[in-house]
């Protein structure tokens, strides 16, 4: 009895998240469901929780017992959340919202301008998984206003 129960839960841990994940990611059907806003706010919220994670470290780093146990754990936490917004930024932005525009195109330049702060996000959401150093969070944060700014285009716009 107790084997087939912690057989249940051990299938239960391997299945329940992958299917979770992907539960979660927005479709790449043309289904025309696009809550933009709630994306930044899910980003933000990220970013703040990586935060968050980076104090722990710090701190539980400094403490003269270590607990790594909970030092590992504010680590996976720190790098779980920069591969969510890495996910947002790729599946959803780069994927899905941002579109490609002609190199004679007017929209051109607008385009290249979120293509690189989207690209810049990516990286700065890698430079947070391999650190500690909280300037990275503040030029995540930087980077994710100023492409709220261009992507919104100031009007809030439905897009």
């Amino acid at each position: 009895m107790r084997k087939r129960f912690l057989g249940g839960i051990l299938f239960l841990a391997l299945v329940v998240p992958p299917f979770i994940n992907s539960v979660a990611a927005h479709c790449e059907i043309p289904c025309g469901i696009y809550e933009d806003e709630m994306r930044f706010d899910i980003i933000e919220e990220h970013i703040a929780t990586i935060e968050k994670s980076m104090h722990m470290i710090m701190e539980l780093s400094e403490s003269a017992e270590k607990n790594y146990n909970q030092l590992v754990r504010w680590v996976i936490n720190k790098e779980e959340h920069a591969s969510y917004i890495q996910e947002i930024v790729s599946q959803y932005f780069l994927t899905q919202r941002v579109k490609i525009a002609d190199a004679d195109d007017d929209a051109y330049q607008k385009y290249v301008r979120q293509v690189m702060l989207l690209h810049q996000m990516l990286v700065y959401a890698m430079k947070t998984k391999q650190s500690v150093d909280l300037t990275a969070v503040a030029q995540l944060r930087a980077l994710l206003q100023e492409f709220e700014k261009i992507y919104l285009d100031h009007k809030h716009e439905k897009h």
